[in-house]
Formats: structure tokens, sequence, C-alpha cells
């Protein structure tokens, strides 16, 4: 692997990203500044903790960014069933959102085992 970008878990989780912009563009307005804005932000720090953690020159470092992506990534799941709750977003959508991020969770999950095995 040269780089972050050859990671399939960072791919996944850059396509997330994109879903999620194109999901809360439907949003009503009063939550522009509320529940849309912490949605995407906490979608972004999912593939920006892993590029950062692969960009560190430590073990630890990385593993520790990938907790951080891995937790920002339990927060989108949450906020993504208070707006399906909300009926912000349609049941399909939500289906859709919801596996993409159980599957990056394993995925994230199982590299953090992978490289704690390594160490």
């Amino acid at each position: 692997m040269k780089t972050y970008r050859d990671l399939m878990v960072w791919q996944k989780a850059m396509q997330l990203v994109t879903d999620t912009y194109q999901i809360t563009r439907n949003f009503p307005k009063e939550e522009l500044y509320g529940l849309t804005s912490q949605i995407r932000r906490c979608s972004i720090s999912i593939p920006s903790n892993m590029a950062e953690g692969y960009g560190r020159n430590s073990t630890e470092d990385y593993l520790r960014f990938l907790k951080i992506s891995r937790g920002s990534l339990y927060e989108l799941q949450t906020q993504i069933e208070i707006a399906f709750n909300l009926h912000y977003i349609k049941k399909d959508d939500f289906d859709r959102m919801n596996e993409a991020g159980r599957e990056i969770e394993r995925m994230i999950s199982s590299l953090i085992t992978k490289i704690n095995q390594a160490k």
C-alpha cells in the first residue's frame, strides 16, 4: 500500500461523505446550522482522520486516529437515525446510509485489529 487512498475503507468513507452531502441537501433550512452541519462535519471527519493518522510517523498515532474516525462514524450513524426519526431522510436512503456505515465500521475495526496484531 502506497498511500491512504489505496485503503478500500477510506474510499468507502469518501463515498459516504458524498452521499451524506446529497441527502442533507433536502433537510429543512432551519437545520442548516444544526443537524445538517453536524452530520456533514462528522462524515468529513471519518476519512479525514484516516488520512491524518496514516500520515503520522507512529503506529500508536495511526491507531488513535482510526479510533477517532470510528467514533465519528458512530456519531454519524446516530445523527442519521435522528434525521430519519424526524422524517428528514427517506427509508431507502436511511437503509443505504446505515448499511454503508456498518460496512465501514467493520472495516475500520478490522484494520485496527490487524495493525494491533502486527505491532
